[in-house]
């Protein structure tokens, strides 16, 4: 991860929410798949999860409302600051700190029973080394027999096709009308990406137009698999959108 990687976090932190078609429907629907997988692999009330990549909170805060005690971090302070003034607002109670992946043992002490990095988050780490550096550290947070979770894009089959990018979608509803768009520039090796996000808001009778760029590795499964191995991870699986109902690959690994 970059101070550009923070930077796109930072500026996007107050409109995220516009990205998605509902936000507070994303928030109950991402927190039944998570919940329904913790519930069938830990089991039990009240698990103790750390959501290592919160972003503006979408599984954080859905989490704690389920009764779970939750501890949310992320590289980009403006986005933990959303999603602590989020939670708030929702009677939400989990607790908050500004961390990077990398080195989260230099901001978190405690150790969970769930360790979680949701929606792209490890494929902002372009190389091998800091893939490996993160894996190791959510693990280290890990107490015995605890679980990491983690989704990322199916890169696989995108490295495949290597699109250009996502078509637009046309967004309306109470938090106005707006269209919602990706294109993907790639390197000459076909390894990483730049994303270009263009958020098109409908306001006062005309178009604004935001821009957001970050870069991302496309992070294959057998290397995250390996990742997670090499930090001394078992039981390593992987989870695809028609098993686990989630809209990305989801993969679970134990610490022994």
């Amino acid at each position: 991860m970059t101070d550009e990687t923070r930077a796109f976090y930072d500026d996007l932190a107050n409109d995220y929410h516009l990205v998605l078609a509902d936000w507070d429907r994303s928030i109950a629907w991402q927190s039944d798949v998570l919940d329904r997988l913790i519930g069938e692999e830990i089991g039990g009330d009240r698990i103790a999860i750390l959501d290592c990549a919160c972003g503006i909170g979408t599984q954080a805060i859905g989490l704690a409302l389920r009764g779970h005690r939750v501890h949310a971090t992320d590289l980009s302070p403006n986005s933990v600051e959303r999603a602590r003034h989020e939670a708030a607002r929702r009677g939400a109670s989990l607790t908050f700190g500004v961390a990077d992946l990398r080195t989260l043992p230099d901001h978190v002490d405690d150790t969970f029973d769930v360790v979680l990095a949701f929606d792209n988050a490890l494929p902002h780490l372009l190389s091998e080394e800091d893939v490996q550096r993160a894996v190791a550290a959510m693990a280290g947070r890990l107490r015995r027999g605890g679980l990491l979770l983690a989704s990322i894009r199916d890169y696989d089959r995108i490295l495949a096709e290597r699109p250009a990018g996502e078509v637009p979608r046309l967004l309306d509803n109470a938090a106005g009308r707006r269209i919602v768009f990706q294109l993907w520039d790639w390197a000459p090796d076909g390894l990483t990406y730049d994303l270009r996000l263009f958020l098109l808001r409908h306001q006062d009778e005309q178009w604004e137009t935001q821009e957001h760029v970050t870069r991302y590795r496309a992070l294959r499964r057998d290397e995250l698999t390996a990742a997670l191995d090499k930090a001394g991870l078992t039981e390593i699986r992987w989870l695809m959108p028609e098993e686990s109902g989630y809209y990305q690959p989801i993969v679970t690994a134990r610490k022994p």
